[in-house]
């Protein structure tokens, strides 16, 4: 049991450090408030947000192979293959605003030149649709833990 319970709290861990790292990046994607020094901290807040996200994974897999329930029990489950396939959608999307804040970076470090209001928007846009998939996820976690979907 202690390792079910060591295992859960890494996970929630890794979940929440996820979260505040995409609230972040949200707040900071603003036009308004995009400055030189924005623009390197939503770098390395997305940075956190990767490893992060890699950490929620990697936890996720080791409690459904280590766990108490055993790897038969989740893999089974449907609500669990919704889970993975939310954060894999999460995961693709967050491709688009990690590459342009990496751009944003180089273009800033070249020549001071700080994005549009429309690319800004944009990519912003990505960010919050990512919250609100991520958001998802523990609806669908809450009902597999209980045993609905077997």
């Amino acid at each position: 049991m202690t390792l079910e319970a060591i295992l859960a709290y890494l996970h929630l861990l890794a979940i929440l450090t996820m979260v505040v790292f995409i609230s972040s990046e949200a707040a900071l994607c603003r036009i308004e408030w995009l400055n030189a020094k924005a623009v390197e901290r939503l770098a390395k807040v997305d940075l956190i947000y990767g490893i992060a996200a890699i950490a929620v994974l990697a936890t996720g897999l080791v409690r459904t192979f280590l766990g108490v329930k055993g790897s038969a029990w989740y893999w089974t489950n449907p609500l669990l293959h919704v889970k993975v396939t939310l954060f894999v959608i999460v995961g693709l999307i967050s491709i688009f605003p990690t590459l342009t804040f990496r751009r944003w970076v180089r273009a800033q470090r070249q020549g001071g030149a700080l994005p549009g209001a429309e690319e800004v928007l944009r990519t912003r846009r990505l960010v919050m649709v990512q919250a609100h998939l991520i958001a998802l996820i523990p609806l669908f976690a809450v009902f597999l833990a209980r045993g609905f979907g077997k």
